[in-house]
């Protein structure tokens, strides 16, 4: 039976070879959060460019207008939900490219907490670097 294995494999190598497309995928909540994220995402960004590019007058702000204009507590919370909801978006986007190549339960999980680092990280940069701006 082996030879008969052997014998077909060198006769279509393809058919042998496992494909992890074929595999049933797993149950997760990550393509739902990943929905409810482009949804946010669509209605933040209309926000944001709504209020910093269809209002403003020129269509642009200047620097002194942006600070002023991040210094409304409102406004700030939205563009921090934006900065929150791009990051997220993005790492379940990352995530879901690289888990349709079949990787093993170890290195999704690896792979699951690596992009969290750098989405907490981008976030944290963004938060960081905004407070520096308008202060």
């Amino acid at each position: 039976m082996k030879n008969q294995l052997t014998k077909q494999a060198m006769e279509n190598p393809l058919q042998t070879m496992e494909n992890p497309f074929a595999q049933e995928p797993k149950k997760s909540w990550t393509w739902y959060w990943q929905v409810f994220t482009g949804i946010a995402l669509l209605l933040l960004l209309g926000l944001h460019f709504i209020a910093n590019h269809f209002i403003v007058k020129g269509g642009l702000r200047d620097f002194e207008d942006v600070v002023s204009y991040l210094r409304n507590p409102i406004i700030l919370v939205l563009e921090v939900l934006f900065l929150v909801v791009v990051a997220t978006h993005a790492m379940l986007g990352v995530r879901a490219i690289i888990m349709d190549f079949g990787i093993s339960d170890q290195a999704e999980k690896r792979l699951t907490q690596v992009l969290t680092l750098v989405g907490i990280l981008t976030v944290a940069y963004g938060i960081w670097l905004t407070w520096a701006i308008i202060h």
